[in-house]
């Protein structure tokens, strides 16, 4: 066989292998309970192809390739919302997302070498196996939670669909997920390659040590999720309850609208609607809180910037006084001439007026909501003229609405892109809040996966607090998450309805991720840096003479 049949033989293999994990990891990633299982196995095709590359140049190919064929199987949907966003031609968005993907998913380049290495230096080791699986799953975790994410996406998220496993995330987080299941691929894959390489008696002597060590992790994730699961619902019996209306109108893509229509009429069709929808509720129940998504009132409060702004915003406190229910929405913050994307409340105050408090969004989507001043310029904003003005707000915070009758409740705000920052909203869980609400606006990607991975993210920032959650967003999905993750009720994606939901105020839980922060990522960076260096400082300090 010539050497170039050769090279297309082994090209061939790894596009193969990279291709099945990649379609196990998309069944997994489905968040249905039927294919859970295929996590602890999803990523034994490319280990195949990985450990048989001969050069570290195959090596970084094979990284190379798992990450495209990662980003394609869980966000092909991406290329498409980018380009009905910015109205580039579909190939270049398409272009850009694969070429982008190795740098977004590094970490399979980085496992794939530290793998490549450390297999060809500690193979005379009788511990170099758990050496080289913990070593490289530690590299894995601390490259994904260092390199750049539009999405925070990790391995252990396709656990959401498993009521016991998912209750792990309050000790690591997901990272924390991530580390077991890469750890017990590797288990499952060396166990493999022992029984189909050596035989059935040698086989099984050699596979006995990881197939054990896999389980093990396996019986203790279930275990543990199963008593950390009754734990947290036998506190279900609420000290207080609160009833919350959540307003879904369905109304997307202001912007288009607004040239179809005029920006003045736009504004009353949204206004109209919520208000309509919202007095539906309050004829059926009693409202502690009435909640509308992101940007639902596509200016500024408070600081309006024209006439028909200040009529707007005068007709907003007579809805809220006529109604006699505090609201919490989606505007526009004004300040010093610095916009920002914000969270207004309007709620009883003193003699009868309404009190204001807002939040500020402060992590922005890159270049859509947010330019870095950095780059920003008047050049950039030519070439790209849907880039964003608002500026970032000053980080975690809590807000503490009144909800009448002498009733407080004290909140942490996310405002969409926010839900997928474990250690923000930690930040909040410390700072006292008994409650997650969620505005978001996931219009751009309707019709994707997008909306329901969202909602698998702001679960598990549930879990890891152990805070229930009230999300609220203008397309879908709109949903009350429990502190166990599970999604109690729920407004689909490109649905209108209003829904008023009874949240449980449950005595609080303490967890791992609320007093640490996502501590497993940096930890495991520097782990995996000490294991890969100890080897060598201590083979030089045996080779120095003695004095």
């Amino acid at each position: 066989m010539s050497a170039m049949a050769v090279r297309a033989r082994r090209l061939a293999l790894l596009l193969l292998g990279a291709a099945g994990t990649a379609g196990l990891l998309w069944l997994f990633g489905s968040q249905e309970p039927l294919w859970v299982s295929a996590g602890w196995v999803s990523l034994v095709p490319w280990l195949w192809v990985l450990d048989r590359a001969t050069s570290r140049r195959e090596t970084v190919l094979a990284g190379v390739a798992m990450g495209c064929a990662f980003n394609a199987a869980l966000f092909g949907w991406f290329p498409g919302a980018l380009q009905s966003y910015s109205g580039a031609p579909l190939a270049v968005c398409w272009l850009a997302f694969l070429v982008l993907s190795p740098f977004m998913e590094l970490q399979f380049i980085t496992f794939a070498l530290t793998r490549y290495h450390l297999r060809r230096t500690a193979q005379e080791n009788p511990r170099g196996f758990w050496y080289v699986t913990l070593t490289g799953a530690l590299v894995y975790v601390g490259t994904e939670w260092v390199s750049p994410k539009l999405f925070a996406v990790t391995l252990g998220q396709g656990f959401i669909a498993s009521e016991s496993l998912r209750q792990g995330a309050d000790l690591a987080g997901t990272h924390g997920l991530t580390l077991v299941l890469v750890i017990v691929n590797v288990c499952v894959f060396e166990a493999g390659r022992a029984l189909l390489a050596r035989g059935v008696r040698e086989g099984s002597r050699r596979a006995l040590a990881p197939a054990a060590v896999g389980a093990a992790l396996v019986l203790a994730c279930f275990g543990y999720g199963q008593f950390r699961y009754r734990q947290v619902t036998a506190l279900e019996a609420p000290k207080q309850e609160l009833t919350v209306g959540v307003v879904q109108a369905n109304i997307t893509k202001y912007e288009k609208l607004a040239a179809e229509m005029g920006t003045y009429d736009v504004v009353r069709m949204i206004l109209d609607t919520h208000y309509r929808l919202s007095a539906e509720l309050l004829q059926n129940r009693k409202l502690d809180l009435l909640v509308w998504p992101e940007t639902v009132y596509p200016t500024t409060f408070g600081t309006p910037k024209s006439d028909a702004g200040a009529e707007f915003d005068a007709e907003i406190r007579e809805f809220v006084s006529r109604a006699e229910v505090p609201l919490l929405f989606g505007t526009y913050d004004l300040e010093q001439e610095r916009e920002y994307n914000a969270a207004m409340f309007l709620g009883p105050g003193r003699n009868g007026a309404l009190e204001r408090s807002a939040y500020r969004k402060t992590m922005l989507f890159p270049l859509t909501e947010w330019v870095p001043e950095l780059i920003d310029s008047q050049w950039l904003r030519e070439q790209m003229p849907w880039t964003g003005y608002w500026k970032r707000g000053p980080g975690p915070q809590t807000l503490a609405l009144q909800l009448g009758g002498g009733r407080a409740i004290t909140v942490a705000p996310l405002i969409c892109y926010e839900s997928i920052f474990p250690s923000y909203v930690a930040e909040e869980a410390r700072r006292g809040a008994e409650l997650i609400i969620t505005l978001s606006n996931d219009s751009w990607f309707s019709g994707t996966p997008a909306p329901k991975q969202h909602l698998m993210h702001a679960a598990f920032r549930s879990i890891e607090t152990r805070l229930p959650q009230v999300r609220v967003t203008n397309s879908g999905i709109s949903a009350l998450i429990s502190p166990t993750g599970e999604v109690l009720a729920e407004v689909p994606d490109s649905h209108r309805a209003s829904l008023a939901v009874t949240v449980p105020l449950t005595p609080r839980v303490p967890t791992l991720m609320v007093a640490w922060g996502d501590w497993l990522g940096p930890t495991a960076l520097v782990l995996s840096a000490v294991l890969l260096l100890a080897p060598s400082l201590l083979a030089r300090r045996k080779a120095r003479p003695a004095a």
